[in-house]
């Protein structure tokens, strides 16, 4: 559905919650907003609603009829059409173990219930807006195209802002949403130190009280897939006490 705003296309969210009242909630915020909302009562219904129409975020609950929202999340990570769909995850369910699940199976975000409605929208604006953000950069040219395509370089890894794509040593890397952004705001300060608070900044781009355990759990997964040995890093580097350094090569 084309509907413009602003000169932009408007931005699809779907909400998947069975809480009608919470859907209601949510919906009525997001769309005094300018967003296009859409929701789903069940994990099996969200996975079709993707499957018919992809969305530029989801806002997924944890306990959902039929199929919880941790496996909604493995299984729309583990499909390449939609790995890299942002999701912020909900849930009335306080544990850390929680949390730490829910980011490692690749959600970006994750608020507990009950929550603020203004923190969430919050959260959302901010999730789209770095899909907006690009930065510039000086680009060789495409193979067999004489237009130049804007790209990060480090070692073996290369990184297309423009496509969303990321490449460690010739093969393809499936990030997810806050993956990528995470590995490309690294990339641009290569060398330098960034502290968590600056990285949750950046990379998720809002001024609420945040635990920083969250920077640490998805610069570990990042590891996972761009570093030959996660265990001893050779591009992000931990730095003690202070934050994170992506080492030039």
């Amino acid at each position: 559905m084309e509907i413009e705003n602003n000169n932009l296309k408007k931005r699809y969210i779907l909400v998947v919650e069975d809480e009608d009242d919470i859907v209601r909630l949510i919906s009525f915020h997001l769309e005094k907003e300018g967003y296009l909302v859409e929701s789903a009562g069940s994990g099996r219904e969200a996975l079709e609603n993707v499957s018919r129409k992809t969305p530029d975020l989801i806002i997924l609950d944890i306990m959902l009829p039929e199929m919880d929202g941790l496996e909604v999340c493995r299984r729309l990570r583990g499909n390449s059409q939609t790995a890299s769909i942002p999701i912020l995850i909900l849930s009335a369910r306080k544990e850390e173990f929680d949390k730490v699940l829910g980011l490692e199976l690749g959600a970006d975000d994750y608020m507990a219930k009950p929550f603020s409605v203004r923190e969430l929208v919050a959260r959302v604006r901010a999730m789209l807006r770095r899909l907006e953000q690009r930065v510039d950069y000086d680009l060789p040219a495409k193979d067999n195209a004489s237009a130049a395509e804007k790209i990060i370089r480090s070692g073996d890894i290369i990184l297309y802002p423009e496509r969303h794509q990321v490449t460690v040593g010739g093969e393809e890397s499936s990030l997810t949403h806050k993956e990528f952004v995470l590995l490309e705001v690294l990339m641009e300060n290569a060398g330098k130190v960034l502290t968590r608070d600056v990285l949750l900044d950046k990379v998720w781009g809002y001024e609420v009280e945040v635990d920083t355990r969250t920077v640490d759990v998805h610069v570990r997964y990042l590891r996972q897939k761009i570093e030959e040995n996660p265990s001893i890093p050779r591009y992000i580097e931990t730095v003690r006490g202070v934050g994170y350094r992506f080492v030039k090569t």
